[in-house]
Protein backbone atom coordinates (compact mmCIF):
# COMPACT_ATOMS: atom_id res chain seq x y z
CA UNK A 1 0.00 0.00 0.00
CA UNK A 2 2.74 2.34 0.67
CA UNK A 3 4.12 1.97 -3.36
CA UNK A 4 1.08 3.11 -4.34
CA UNK A 5 0.66 6.12 -1.98
CA UNK A 6 4.34 7.01 -3.05
CA UNK A 7 3.14 6.46 -6.73
CA UNK A 8 0.31 9.00 -6.31
CA UNK A 9 2.26 11.48 -4.78
CA UNK A 10 4.80 11.54 -7.76
CA UNK A 11 2.32 12.17 -10.57
CA UNK A 12 0.65 14.89 -8.30
CA UNK A 13 3.97 16.88 -8.14
CA UNK A 14 4.61 15.69 -11.82
CA UNK A 15 1.43 17.68 -12.69
CA UNK A 16 1.31 20.45 -9.89
CA UNK A 17 5.00 20.75 -11.81
CA UNK A 18 3.75 20.69 -15.09
CA UNK A 19 0.46 23.30 -14.09
CA UNK A 20 2.81 25.34 -13.31
CA UNK A 21 5.27 25.43 -16.08
CA UNK A 22 2.49 25.99 -18.48
CA UNK A 23 0.94 28.97 -16.68
CA UNK A 24 4.35 30.10 -17.04
CA UNK A 25 4.77 29.84 -20.39
CA UNK A 26 1.15 31.02 -21.30
CA UNK A 27 1.78 34.09 -19.13
CA UNK A 28 5.32 34.83 -20.97
CA UNK A 29 3.71 33.46 -24.31
CA UNK A 30 1.11 36.27 -23.69
CA UNK A 31 3.14 39.03 -22.87
CA UNK A 32 5.21 38.35 -26.04
CA UNK A 33 2.77 37.86 -28.81
CA UNK A 34 0.22 40.62 -26.85
CA UNK A 35 -2.68 38.35 -28.85
CA UNK A 36 -5.35 40.67 -27.56
CA UNK A 37 -4.56 43.55 -29.70
CA UNK A 38 -5.59 41.64 -32.49
CA UNK A 39 -8.67 42.12 -31.62
CA UNK A 40 -8.28 45.49 -30.41
CA UNK A 41 -8.07 48.99 -33.10
CA UNK A 42 -7.12 52.42 -31.31
CA UNK A 43 -7.88 55.45 -33.45
CA UNK A 44 -6.13 58.46 -33.33
CA UNK A 45 -7.54 61.82 -34.97
CA UNK A 46 -4.88 64.75 -34.38
CA UNK A 47 -5.42 67.84 -36.41
CA UNK A 48 -2.21 68.76 -38.53
CA UNK A 49 -0.06 70.69 -35.94
CA UNK A 50 0.00 74.55 -36.91
CA UNK A 51 -3.17 74.39 -39.33
CA UNK A 52 -4.76 76.85 -37.77
CA UNK A 53 -4.01 80.64 -39.43
CA UNK A 54 -1.38 82.38 -37.11
CA UNK A 55 -3.41 85.64 -35.22
CA UNK A 56 -1.76 88.63 -35.91
CA UNK A 57 -1.16 91.33 -33.33
CA UNK A 58 -3.93 94.52 -33.88
CA UNK A 59 -2.10 97.11 -35.43
CA UNK A 60 0.41 94.35 -36.69
CA UNK A 61 1.12 95.66 -40.66
CA UNK A 62 -0.47 93.36 -43.15
CA UNK A 63 2.11 91.56 -46.07
CA UNK A 64 2.58 88.58 -47.14
CA UNK A 65 0.27 85.69 -45.50
CA UNK A 66 1.87 84.11 -42.73
CA UNK A 67 3.45 80.89 -43.85
CA UNK A 68 1.51 77.64 -42.95
CA UNK A 69 2.40 73.88 -42.54
CA UNK A 70 4.07 72.88 -46.32
CA UNK A 71 4.47 68.80 -47.52
CA UNK A 72 7.83 68.65 -48.42
CA UNK A 73 7.36 64.67 -49.37
CA UNK A 74 4.97 62.04 -49.28
CA UNK A 75 4.23 58.62 -50.31
CA UNK A 76 1.57 55.96 -50.38
CA UNK A 77 2.00 53.08 -47.38
CA UNK A 78 1.81 49.69 -48.61
CA UNK A 79 1.65 46.19 -46.71
CA UNK A 80 4.01 44.36 -45.22
CA UNK A 81 3.53 42.01 -42.74
CA UNK A 82 0.44 43.31 -41.93
CA UNK A 83 -2.31 45.35 -44.64
CA UNK A 84 -1.46 48.62 -44.47
CA UNK A 85 -3.28 51.22 -46.26
CA UNK A 86 -2.61 55.23 -45.65
CA UNK A 87 -0.23 58.39 -46.23
CA UNK A 88 2.96 59.54 -45.01
CA UNK A 89 3.77 63.17 -45.17
CA UNK A 90 6.82 64.92 -44.27
CA UNK A 91 5.48 68.57 -43.37
CA UNK A 92 7.25 71.78 -42.76
CA UNK A 93 5.87 73.88 -40.18
CA UNK A 94 5.51 77.28 -39.73
CA UNK A 95 8.04 77.82 -37.01
CA UNK A 96 10.32 75.52 -39.25
CA UNK A 97 9.91 72.21 -37.35
CA UNK A 98 9.27 68.90 -39.07
CA UNK A 99 6.66 66.64 -38.38
CA UNK A 100 5.83 63.36 -40.25
CA UNK A 101 2.19 62.99 -40.41
CA UNK A 102 0.31 59.92 -41.26
CA UNK A 103 -3.49 60.09 -42.55
CA UNK A 104 -6.03 57.60 -43.03
CA UNK A 105 -3.72 55.06 -41.65
CA UNK A 106 -5.15 51.78 -41.55
CA UNK A 107 -2.73 48.37 -40.14
CA UNK A 108 -3.42 45.91 -37.62
CA UNK A 109 -2.16 46.57 -34.23
CA UNK A 110 0.32 44.54 -32.65
CA UNK A 111 2.94 44.78 -29.77
CA UNK A 112 5.59 47.81 -29.91
CA UNK A 113 5.02 49.06 -33.18
CA UNK A 114 7.21 51.83 -33.89
CA UNK A 115 6.99 54.92 -36.49
CA UNK A 116 10.48 55.55 -38.34
CA UNK A 117 12.00 57.06 -41.39
CA UNK A 118 14.73 55.03 -43.22
CA UNK A 119 17.24 55.24 -45.74
CA UNK A 120 15.65 51.84 -47.31
CA UNK A 121 14.41 51.40 -50.43
CA UNK A 122 10.37 50.26 -50.13
CA UNK A 123 9.98 46.52 -51.66
CA UNK A 124 6.83 45.03 -52.12
CA UNK A 125 6.03 41.83 -50.57
CA UNK A 126 7.84 39.57 -48.18
CA UNK A 127 11.39 40.98 -49.40
CA UNK A 128 10.52 44.33 -47.27
CA UNK A 129 9.74 42.77 -44.69
CA UNK A 130 13.12 43.33 -42.58
CA UNK A 131 14.92 45.95 -44.94
CA UNK A 132 14.25 48.58 -42.80
CA UNK A 133 16.93 47.91 -39.80
CA UNK A 134 19.77 47.24 -41.68
CA UNK A 135 21.07 51.01 -42.35
CA UNK A 136 19.99 54.05 -41.34
CA UNK A 137 17.08 54.79 -39.10
CA UNK A 138 15.67 57.28 -36.66
CA UNK A 139 12.67 56.20 -34.66
CA UNK A 140 10.05 58.80 -34.36
CA UNK A 141 8.12 56.91 -31.47
CA UNK A 142 5.50 54.49 -30.44
CA UNK A 143 2.93 54.35 -32.87
CA UNK A 144 -0.16 56.09 -31.65
CA UNK A 145 -3.28 53.89 -33.12
CA UNK A 146 -3.63 51.42 -35.66
CA UNK A 147 -6.07 54.09 -37.67
CA UNK A 148 -6.54 57.53 -37.83
CA UNK A 149 -4.41 60.12 -38.73
CA UNK A 150 -1.46 60.98 -36.28
CA UNK A 151 1.90 63.56 -35.99
CA UNK A 152 5.18 62.70 -35.18
CA UNK A 153 7.80 64.62 -34.63
CA UNK A 154 10.95 64.91 -35.84
CA UNK A 155 13.58 65.85 -33.79
CA UNK A 156 15.67 69.14 -35.06
CA UNK A 157 19.15 67.34 -35.77
CA UNK A 158 17.70 64.64 -38.33
CA UNK A 159 18.56 65.56 -41.81
CA UNK A 160 15.91 64.77 -43.65
CA UNK A 161 17.89 64.35 -46.72
CA UNK A 162 19.35 60.77 -45.34
CA UNK A 163 15.76 59.33 -45.48
CA UNK A 164 13.69 58.16 -47.91
CA UNK A 165 10.91 55.87 -46.57
CA UNK A 166 8.80 55.59 -43.63
CA UNK A 167 7.66 52.37 -41.71
CA UNK A 168 5.54 51.09 -39.14
CA UNK A 169 7.93 48.64 -37.61
CA UNK A 170 7.37 46.10 -34.78
CA UNK A 171 10.26 46.11 -32.84
CA UNK A 172 9.37 43.15 -30.67
CA UNK A 173 9.46 40.60 -34.44
CA UNK A 174 11.90 43.19 -36.41
CA UNK A 175 9.51 42.98 -38.96
CA UNK A 176 7.60 45.93 -41.42
CA UNK A 177 3.71 45.91 -41.14
CA UNK A 178 3.68 48.52 -43.89
CA UNK A 179 5.67 51.33 -45.74
CA UNK A 180 6.02 54.68 -48.09
CA UNK A 181 8.61 55.71 -50.02
CA UNK A 182 8.96 59.34 -49.75
CA UNK A 183 9.26 61.61 -52.57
Amino acid sequence: MGTAVTVTKRRGRVWAGALIAAVVVLGIGSYWFQPWKLWRDETVSEALPGAAAPQRPSGAATGAPAAGPRTLAQGTLISHEHTTTGTAKLIRLADGSHSLRLEGLDTSNGPDLRVWLTDAPVKEGVAGWRVFDDGKYVSLGKLKGNKGDQNYEIPADVNLADYSSVTIWCDRFDVSFGAASLT
